[in-house]
């Protein structure tokens, strides 16, 4: 697939092996590894990085295979408070970043075109969001807001 705001082609790569069994050199059950991610999450620690460190450290090659279960609906299931998808939150980061820099350096057309780029990408996925009910109806992509609810 083609990238978004560019005119290259997109990255191929290797693709994952299809199976709906966990593989037998997999040493940690199902529930070690539900606890192992509750424990990764309270430590502070975002999705796709409890992903990689249960893959790094501890050899789990993927979360579903192992649970039947995707590690966000883990997270939701015992309870842990996700305000927003990380996608959109680095996105939004990624945007506050930007805006920062352009207050200091106001002629930086490059970025200034990046920013608004970025936002778009912002404006598209929170409309996703909202059709699938993970965002409220009524939210909307505030800057100033957004940089004080994400600063944690």
């Amino acid at each position: 697939m083609a990238r978004m705001h560019a005119r290259r082609r997109g990255s191929s790569g290797s693709k994952r092996v299809y199976r709906d069994s966990p593989p037998e050199w997999v040493e940690l059950t199902a529930e070690e590894v539900e606890k192992k991610i509750v424990e990764l999450h309270n430590e502070g620690y975002e999705p796709s990085m409890i992903g990689m460190i249960l893959r790094d450290r501890y050899g789990v090659p993927s979360v579903r295979q192992v649970t039947g279960k995707k590690l966000v609906q883990i997270l939701k299931e015992k309870g842990a408070k996700i305000d927003y998808p990380e996608d959109l939150k680095s996105l939004i980061r990624k945007a506050i970043n930007l805006r920062k820099h352009l207050e200091t350096h106001k002629k930086d057309l490059h970025n200034k075109r990046g920013l608004q780029l970025i936002e778009a990408k912002i404006w598209r996925l929170s409309c996703y969001y909202k059709e699938k009910g993970i965002l409220p109806k009524d939210w909307s992509y505030d800057p100033e807001k957004l940089r004080i609810a994400l600063r944690k």
